[in-house]
């Protein structure tokens, strides 16, 4: 990537994190309300309703807030696993419920699940993964926190032979129009966005 397009790239995340920054409260409680609606509609649209097991995490604030959803998908019935950090930016997993204790990550600003941890081999049984960004377009490019995680690993999984279906959280105005967000060759790009609006579906279709 050349020294223009990492700008431009820096330069959409600050963006979008000061805009976050001034989301007001009332707001970013409605948004969690609609995002736990539009997630719980994806994830029945991915299962048909059955009991199933998703990957999500803990947005805080400035974030879009995620624990109305993780809530509701627990209260479907479906398991839900969130990401530890771990050396090498890699991830694993702890299940979480309502009763988990969050601990202070050793690796990134994040707050983490204690509890026993799960490898990859773990998403042999994940039906879908709502992972977070920072923004993005409609040719699928993503803008993540800039610690890397979850490019290497949707990386891991494409070298596994694992397609699960991925969704990123992002609030409305962060989905932007194609070709906004240059993309790195290690980027892995995502099919939907998760809005408080809905689901937008950024990829091509064939």
């Amino acid at each position: 990537m050349s020294e223009r397009d990492r700008a431009a790239k820096e330069g959409i995340r600050a963006r979008h994190r000061a805009q976050r920054a001034a989301t007001e409260p009332g707001a970013r409680e409605a948004a969690g309300a609609a995002l736990a609606v539009h997630g719980a509609t994806w994830a029945e649209q991915l299962t048909g309703a059955t009991p199933s097991t998703f990957c999500a995490y803990l947005g805080v604030v400035p974030e879009p807030p995620t624990l109305p959803l993780i809530s509701e998908l627990h209260r479907l019935g479906h398991t839900v696993l969130l990401p530890v950090c771990e050396p090498d930016r890699h991830l694993s997993w702890t299940r979480w419920t309502p009763e988990a204790e969050f601990v202070r990550s050793r690796f990134a600003p994040v707050l983490e699940p204690a509890g026993p941890r799960h490898d990859l081999a773990v998403m042999a049984s994940v039906s879908g993964l709502l992972i977070p960004a920072t923004a993005l377009d409609l040719s699928g490019n993503r803008i993540g926190q800039g610690g890397g995680y979850y490019d290497v690993f949707l990386g891991s999984l494409a070298r596994q032979g694992l397609d699960i279906p991925v969704a990123a959280i992002v609030f409305d105005a962060e989905v932007l129009p194609a070709g906004t967000i240059p993309a790195e060759a290690f980027d892995r790009k995502v099919p939907v966005a998760l809005t408080p609006s809905g689901l937008v579906p950024l990829l091509p279709r064939p």
